[in-house]
């Protein structure tokens, strides 16, 4: 098995599943976290190592050491590894999957922006997704006609803050998260809604519909919903721990416990929110976004951008969302008609994004 992003919470949930279940790590592809990628080395002993920059090459304990993205792809074409876990951030994650698809690989996919960004060029039948939600409905459909999904989000770190002090919100505050521990970018995606913009689209290439929707769950223990055509409804209940749904991407059938069962009656209090666009403006293209499948690059390419930008202290929180709409805006009749077409219009997207800050 290839682990892209071994260090990250995807990529440590993986290895204890790959210890409970005694399976093969061939390779661990990580980023800064050294220390963390040592002690990792040392229990599953991979074939071989990838790291983000060159010059972090001599603080790694193993000799056969390589780095950067040409050695990522070259790695999954010359690998024997039949699942690859791609747990890499952002658009940087495009290429192994592509890569790892052409290659006859199974896809253990938590890298999102693979499918935000080019969906349409991508065969979903070998891709097994990780996230939480999409697993809920993979979980939940079992053959049946369905007229609708549904996702539920926690609300992010500001979804019980008084609409007029969000613009004055601080990068901490931002990244103190209600319900989980994660990493920055995703932390603020969570905030300002975009995340789960990219998980509606992650859902419409993986159960092929437009019609998915998701509403505020607070205690994030429903995941998914599943409306089907007869008006009855069906939920994924489950404990958060992304260990289910990789354990399930990785294996394909379980038959013992990984969670611990849910305790209905000590729930208390469940309830659901409906997104605001006063809250969550960047929720106001939604419905285009699933319609215009030229959109997820666009939305991805600022977002990125427009992150960066507040995490390094140069625009406000509520200004991540303008960016993202002002660049939509600009790009609104893009046409993407190739995998080539994605990383030209990446690079120009980028680049008007930056503009603006």
């Amino acid at each position: 098995m290839i682990i892209l992003g071994s260090t990250g919470s995807i990529g440590v949930n993986t290895l204890a599943i790959a210890k409970k279940f005694n399976l093969n790590i061939e390779v661990l592809v990580a980023g800064s976290n050294i220390a963390l990628l040592n002690k990792q080395i040392k229990e599953f002993n991979p074939s071989l190592v990838i790291i983000k920059d060159a010059k972090d090459i001599p603080k790694v304990d193993f000799k056969n050491v390589l780095s950067g993205q040409d050695a990522i792809i070259q790695m999954i074409q010359n690998s024997s590894s039949k699942v690859v876990v791609n747990a890499l951030v952002g658009f940087f994650g495009l290429l192994p999957t592509i890569t790892a698809i052409k290659c006859g690989k199974k896809v253990a996919l938590a890298n999102k922006e693979s499918l935000v960004v080019a969906g349409k060029f991508i065969d979903t039948t070998m891709i097994n997704p990780i996230d939480s939600e999409h697993f809920g409905l993979w979980y939940l459909l079992d053959n049946k006609k369905i007229d609708s999904l549904t996702i539920t989000a926690s609300g992010g770190s500001f979804r019980d803050t008084p609409l007029e002090k969000l613009k004055d919100v601080t990068i901490k505050e931002a990244l103190n998260h209600p319900n989980w521990a994660m990493g920055n970018k995703i932390t603020i995606d969570s905030a300002t809604m975009t995340n789960k913009l990219f998980e509606l689209v992650e859902a419409r290439w993986l159960f092929d519909t437009t019609k998915c929707d998701a509403i505020i769950e607070p205690k994030s223990i429903i995941h998914a919903m599943v409306n089907f055509t007869d008006g009855s409804t069906t939920a994924h209940i489950a404990n958060a721990n992304m260990q289910l749904p990789i354990a399930y991407a990785l294996l394909g059938k379980l038959d013992e416990q990984i969670l611990p069962p849910v305790d209905l009656l000590k729930l208390q209090n469940l309830e659901f929110k409906k997104i605001e666009t006063s809250r969550y403006p960047i929720w106001d293209i939604k419905d285009e976004l699933l319609q215009n499948d030229n959109m997820g690059v666009v939305l991805n390419g600022a977002n990125e951008i427009a992150v960066e930008a507040f995490l390094d202290g140069k625009v406000g929180f509520l200004d991540i969302a303008k960016i993202s709409l002002d660049t939509i805006n600009k790009f609104h009749n893009i046409k993407i008609n190739s995998l080539d077409d994605i990383f030209e219009a990446n690079k120009n997207i980028r680049e008007y994004s930056k503009a603006l800050i």
